[in-house]
Parts: C-alpha cells; sequence; structure tokens
C-alpha cells in the first residue's frame, strides 16, 4: 500500500526542452527513484498513519486562528486553509522540483544569454544534482505548505485516491500542505512519541504557514520575485565561475566546501557568493526566519490543554535537531547542504517573534503581515526593538 499512488501528468511539460538549465521531468523521476521507502509498517498501521494526519490537518486550524489572532484575508469560510496531501518520500521529491522549476524560470538567460541554448547534456547533469539532493532531503522534512501549487502537477487531495485526482488548480485551494508520512512515523517512533500529540503538533506548525499566506496574499509573489531576482545574480556568477580557470575553480569551491563543514560562512552556497549577493541572500533569509520562527512559536503556545505531551516533545525535537545521537557524516551532511542554517532560521525568527510580542503584544507583531515594507530586514531579526521602531515608531 502506498500513502499516495502515482499522479496524472498535467499539460504542461516542466521540462522547458532546451529553454532550463534542468531537465525538471528528469530530476522529478530521479528524485523519486533514489528517495528510501521509510519506515516498515502493517497496512493497518499506514491506514491510522494517514487517516491521523487528515485529522491532525483539519484539527490543527481552529487552534492556530485562536492562538495567532491572524485570520484569512479573502472572506469565506476558515475550516481550510489550503489542500491537504498526504504523501511518501518520492511523491515530495517529485513535488518539489515543481517548486523548484517554477522559482528559476527564467534564470536560464542569465547563464547563456538570450539567444543561448542549454546542451540536453547539460540539463540532464542539473537534473541529476537536483534530484539526488531532493532524494536526500525528504527523509528529514516533516510537512511543508507549498503556496505555489496552482502551477500544476496533481496529488492525493486527501491521502491515499487512484490517479486522476483533484489538483489544487482545480479545487480552487490556495495552496497546498504536504505531510511526509513516512517520516512522521520515523520521527515519532525513534522518539518514542505520542502519535496523535505529534501529529497535531507537526500539522499546528503546517498550518501556521498556510495562514500566513492566506493573510497575506502579496507574500507568495513577494518571496518568488525576490528568489527569483536572487537567483539570476547567482546564475550570473556561476556563469563567470564557469569561465574561471581551472585552478581558480577549485580553489573556490574547495573554499566554500571547507567553510560549510566547520560552521563557517552559513552554508556552501554562502561561500560562493559576492558581498552583495550576500546581502541580498539575507533579506530572503530574514523573511523566511520570520515564516519558521512564527510557526515554531505558534505550534508551541496551544499549551498542554491542545497538546498534552508539547513540553516533552519539543524537548526531544530540538536535541534531535541539534544532531544529538548523528554520525560525523551526518553532521557534514547537514553543514554542506544548508541544513543546520535551516535550524537557525527556526531559532532565530522564534526569538524575534518573542521578543516582538513582549513589545507590542501579538497583535502589533501581526503588522508584520499588512505590506512587504513591513517584513523584518536581516537585521531586524536580530534587533527586534528596530523592527518595532520602524513599524509602530
Amino acid at each position: 500500500m502506498t500513502l499516495v499512488e502515482q499522479e496524472g501528468r498535467s499539460g504542461s511539460d516542466p521540462s522547458r526542452g532546451d529553454t532550463s538549465i534542468v531537465d525538471w521531468s528528469a530530476a522529478a523521476q530521479i528524485a523519486g527513484r533514489l528517495a528510501r521507502p521509510g519506515p516498515q509498517a502493517s497496512r493497518d498501521e499506514l491506514a491510522d498513519l494517514v487517516e491521523g494526519l487528515r485529522a491532525a490537518a483539519q484539527d490543527a486550524v481552529p487552534h492556530v486562528l485562536d492562538v495567532t489572532r491572524m485570520a484569512p484575508a479573502a472572506s469565506g469560510p476558515t475550516t481550510a486553509l489550503g489542500t491537504v496531501y498526504v504523501v511518501d518520500r518520492a511523491r515530495w521529491a517529485r513535488a518539489n522540483t515543481e517548486i523548484m522549476a517554477s522559482l528559476t524560470d527564467g534564470v536560464t538567460g542569465a547563464l547563456v544569454g538570450e539567444r543561448g541554448r542549454v546542451p540536453q547534456a547539460t540539463a540532464l547533469v542539473g537534473a541529476a544534482q537536483v534530484g539526488s539532493v531532493l532524494a536526500v532531503l525528504s527523509s528529514r522534512v516533516l510537512g511543508q505548505f507549498d503556496p505555489y501549487s496552482g502551477l500544476g502537477g496533481t496529488a492525493a487531495a486527501t491521502g491515499v485516491v487512484p490517479d486522476g485526482g483533484p489538483s489544487p488548480a482545480d479545487t480552487g485551494s490556495p495552496g497546498r500542505l504536504v505531510l511526509v508520512a513516512p517520516n512522521v512515523l520515523q520521527v515519532e517512533r525513534a522518539l518514542d512519541l505520542k502519535p496523535a500529540d505529534f501529529r497535531l503538533w507537526v500539522c499546528l506548525h503546517e498550518q501556521t504557514h498556510a495562514l500566513q499566506f492566506a493573510a497575506a496574499p502579496w507574500l507568495a509573489d513577494h518571496l518568488r520575485a525576490r528568489a527569483s531576482a536572487l537567483l539570476t545574480e547567482l546564475s550570473a556568477s556561476s556563469r563567470r565561475l564557469a569561465e574561471a580557470r581551472l585552478r581558480e575553480k577549485l580553489a573556490t569551491v574547495g573554499r566554500a566546501v571547507l567553510h560549510a563543514v566547520r560552521g563557517e560562512d552559513g552554508t556552501f552556497v554562502d561561500g560562493l557568493l559576492t558581498p552583495e549577493e550576500q546581502d541580498r541572500l539575507a533579506d530572503v533569509t530574514a523573511v523566511m526566519a520570520l515564516l519558521e520562527g512564527h510557526a515554531d512559536v505558534a505550534m508551541d503556545a496551544v499549551g498542554p490543554r491542545t497538546v498534552r505531551t508539547v513540553r516533552s516533545i519539543r524537548r526531544k525535537f530540538e536535541a534531535r535537531r541539534d544532531g544529538e545521537g548523528r554520525s560525523g557524516f551526518d553532521v557534514v551532511l547537514r553543514r554542506v547542504l544548508g541544513m543546520d542554517a535551516k535550524i537557525a532560521q527556526y531559532r532565530d525568527g522564534a526569538a524575534f517573534v518573542r521578543a516582538v510580542e513582549k513589545e507590542v503584544g501579538r497583535d502589533g507583531f501581526n503588522a508584520v503581515w499588512a505590506s512587504p515594507e513591513n517584513l523584518p530586514t536581516a537585521r531586524e531579526i536580530a534587533d527586534a526593538r528596530a523592527w518595532v521602531r520602524r513599524v509602530h515608531g
């Protein structure tokens, strides 16, 4: 029994022929094939897992609305903030190739020029690289909210359905909430957690993300524009690196890997950036820290009345995030892939949210969703009072 059956193909071909630096169709196939299947479970256990995650996703919505004091900008029922997908690792990896294809659309021109063409071999190499990384990450993600789901791809809207199930675009959903069932099962077993509590706790985090985008309809386009502009600049830098001498290439990449393994300069990518690119990346990262930190605060703010073992879950989960019990190779891999930087986003963002709420309350913090101008800068994430002074005077 699979958690989600193979999705149907949409009318558009994400590979974009010779106009994309990555063959996205091939990347999706590679990611799906390389993703490990996950922990063993009986048919009944899998059915209980899927139903439990469905129920938790639905139950989380009123708690998130209450604890955040936020509401979707669009009028209508608030019983659902997005279409819920319960998926396996392979489907998560394939779905993320769709998101990446959207965010990198138009970047190829920066690499090859307006009249340039991407050789098929180059696009396939890119597919192998992207697919391999997504396959590794597919075993480490519990859930994800995707605000770009209208771009295509079909999956199980509410769990296990046959091919041809409704897509987010068909249902008019503002986005899709993806829960990676094998990973939820693996973590709750490894940490000896109460399944119902842990599943609700995970869904509280992801539904908070869904509410962020529903309350600020401009946010998805803002992030996509920022990310696309940054990727275009990075692609131009990559082109310059590709045209450099071999010795310069090896020295640059070697320094980046060494800094990442040592925990210096953030991630592997940071070591390849110019100071100007690092500043722009820092601003994008600040927004991501806000989103992740806010969701982390919300999932704990519901308290033991809603999630009875929330304190125990947080304590065990933080120890896992810190790499307790992980091998040396896994620690190195996490740093090179930027996963340690991702964990820092949760903590820095959560500290910012708590500091702002201490100064101006939860309603005062929610001014952050009013407009792009109210988003915190990288400096303000580290200095919440600076944000309060700028936004509230």
